[in-house]
């Protein structure tokens, strides 16, 4: 038998083996795309800013009355949190926020569907959306406290009404996205309304819903320190009101501190969220 009949017919690609069926295939990173992971990933940037903030204060380059430096802010944070001054308002900013982000999150995921399903209800919603969104929170804060009083009432809307907005621009922007070729193949296997919704709708709104989630999360905070500063008996801006009072810089430094670490925090935790929801996606971020 000859070497030529041995070998494959022209035009027939090998059949892979079974074992090599099964091992998944390995990710290319291309030569355009990002690289490598950075050892430390996002904690390198903050870390970085620490250590510039330190040189700066060791070396006098900051004074303390413009910024106390690291070991003081440090020093202060332990004091406040041994005499429970820091728990205690920290606690309650984390209720807040964690309470107007569920029902902000909540409101523009419904409107969202329903604005982005249907001409009517864009027709309806998208305008009033629009005009929140060029309104600061702020703005809003002095008619809040005349319809809502001071309480936790208002505070809790004010940061609702404030995450709302990119959730709801984000998922409806998602939402008619959507590849029509997938709604023309639900229509023809005749899938319901609610059905379409919860296989095709939903799964193809995700990335875009992750994007106004992040978005979100950051707004909270904000709107957290807008709402603690106005008027409030406790939480984190009201004790940076008080230290504001008396220039007591290091504990404004710690609220700020604590504030960005619970939005970098947060904003971890939905970035690794949307990882495992979203697995199935090849991206650059991948």
């Amino acid at each position: 038998m000859t070497e030529l009949s041995l070998s494959r017919p022209a035009g027939r690609r090998a059949q892979p083996a079974d074992g090599d069926r099964l091992l998944p295939r390995p990710v290319r990173r291309g030569r355009l795309g990002p690289g490598r992971a950075v050892p430390g990933g996002l904690a390198l940037g903050p870390l970085l800013l620490l250590a510039a903030w330190a040189i700066a204060s060791g070396t006098g380059l900051l004074g303390s009355s413009t910024l106390s430096p690291p070991w003081t802010v440090v020093t202060t944070a332990v004091e406040l949190t041994v005499d429970g001054r820091l728990p205690s308002n920290l606690l309650t900013s984390v209720v807040r926020a964690a309470i107007a982000l569920v029902i902000g999150v909540a409101a523009g995921v419904v409107l969202a569907l329903a604005s982005g399903l249907s001409r009517v209800g864009e027709a309806v919603i998208d305008g009033p959306v629009q005009i929140k969104r060029a309104i600061p929170t702020l703005a809003l804060i002095p008619l809040a406290i005349i319809w809502f009083g001071i309480g936790e009432e208002m505070k809790i809307i004010v940061i609702a009404a404030s995450v709302f907005v990119p959730v709801y621009i984000n998922t409806h922007a998602a939402l008619r996205g959507v590849d029509a070729r997938y709604v023309e193949l639900a229509e023809t296997v005749r899938l319901s309304r609610s059905v379409f919704i919860r296989r095709v709708a939903l799964p193809g709104a995700l990335p875009g819903f992750f994007t106004g989630l992040r978005l979100a999360v950051t707004i909270s905070w904000l709107a957290l320190v807008v709402v603690e500063q106005v008027n409030a008996t406790s939480g984190i801006g009201y004790l940076m009101t008080q230290a504001r009072n008396y220039a007591q810089t290091d504990i404004i430094v710690v609220g700020l501190v604590v504030y960005a670490l619970f939005g970098l925090v947060s904003d971890t935790v939905v970035r690794r969220i949307e990882r495992r929801a979203l697995s199935w996606r090849r991206t650059l971020g991948s």
